[in-house]
């Protein structure tokens, strides 16, 4: 037994972030209060490789944010995978619209291009992919698809900074993309996020939508509509710009932690780890263990023994369709039925400690509490 318990997740701050804050406590003030929002937001710019980035409190609010500039509301529907947080799908109920609940591919965790398909209909406008994990869907298929259809994209990479398919990051992809910097994320802010697009238009239109509805070129106090206060402060872009510019050391760091477990975990039968296909650089934000149902425990009861062991562990995401926000919509009740993948999944899965205060000593530690606990 262990003397501390290891955590699920935390960052990874060294002293540029803390000198960079630093300055931005000291000097982020009178006519340079804006100027780490603008060297971060133009830092994320090029590494993204993307027109416009609008730096924000939260990825909950770049998704509602993009709905909005999109002009989704009362009566239309946008597909989400079932498997996410709920932050993905709760900002659709915000602007009157209604979630609509895909399955999820059984390798990736993303959402199904099928199951995607399977649910469009004549009300449908936009889909929200979710990079589960720091892993992508097949982005091929849902561009496709998307295409078809006529519906926006919002990919939703709050977990995926660094991650790939086929040559391009995630967050690149679709109308607009959205990131998280929360402080369990692989880079942070503390709290905050990101909204990027290469629609000059949407973008215009989401700086209006952040600012209490003014023109940053307006009249002063001028309010042309009824709008959100979503911004973030100085200090937050001073600690995002000096994580950026760790970004690679970060993502690989996160990517050396997954091989250490895979290393330890692999030749284990009934633990099915995170997936990387051939065109994905998986990021693996969150190191996930699928427990095979005939070894006969769920991912509660196998938390709990796990931290009995001095180790901290989350469940893997529950469908949205069978939580209490909202099991007793008609949507949810078609969705239960429907997403066997996902019901399928969700009740085997945890995620393992994927803090960056990782060693191999401490997943050592915790593969061996897990294959003890399974009786491997």
């Amino acid at each position: 037994m262990i003397s501390e318990k290891i955590p699920v997740a935390g960052p990874w701050i060294t002293q540029k972030e803390i000198d960079y804050v630093a300055d931005a406590a000291a000097n982020g003030w009178y006519e340079n209060s804006t100027e780490y929002i603008q060297r971060f937001e133009a830092a994320f710019t090029q590494y993204m490789g993307v027109k416009h980035a609008v730096s924000l409190p939260s990825c909950t609010s770049a998704i509602h944010l993009s709905l909005l500039a999109l002009g989704i509301g009362a009566g239309d529907e946008v597909i989400v995978p079932d498997i996410t947080w709920i932050a993905t799908a709760a900002p659709i109920t915000y602007v009157g619209a209604t979630p609509v609940f895909a399955d999820i591919d059984e390798k990736t965790w993303c959402i199904s291009p099928e199951s995607l398909r399977e649910c469009i209909t004549p009300k449908t406008r936009a889909v929200i992919p979710v990079d589960l994990y720091g892993n992508m869907p097949c982005m091929d298929e849902i561009e496709k698809i998307a295409r078809n259809f006529k519906l926006a994209i919002i990919e939703d990479a709050a977990e995926a900074i660094g991650s790939e398919y086929k040559g391009r990051k995630a967050g690149s992809f679709g109308d607009t993309g959205v990131f998280s910097f929360h402080g369990s994320k692989t880079m942070t802010t503390g709290e905050g996020g990101m909204l990027l697009t290469d629609n000059s238009e949407l973008y215009n239109r989401c700086l209006l939508l952040r600012d209490h509805g003014r023109q940053a070129a307006g009249k002063m106090f001028w309010n042309l509509e009824i709008a959100y206060k979503y911004k973030m402060s100085s200090m937050q872009a001073a600690l995002g710009l000096a994580q950026l510019e760790r970004i690679n050391e970060l993502a690989e760091k996160k990517r050396m932690i997954f091989q250490w477990y895979k290393g330890e975990l692999e030749g284990h039968p009934g633990i099915t780890l995170n997936y990387e296909s051939a065109c994905t650089r998986n990021t693996y934000w969150m190191v996930t263990a699928i427990i095979d149902a005939e070894l006969g425990l769920d991912k509660i009861h196998l938390l709990e023994q796990m931290n009995e062991k001095q180790v901290a562990g989350r469940p893997f995401f529950y469908p949205l369709s069978m939580l209490p926000a909202y099991c007793f919509s008609e949507e949810a009740r078609q969705a239960q039925k429907r997403n066997i993948v996902s019901y399928k999944i969700s009740p085997y899965g945890i995620n393992l400690p994927s803090g960056f205060n990782m060693d191999r000593d401490k997943v050592r530690y915790v593969c061996d509490s897990l294959i003890s606990i399974l009786n491997l």
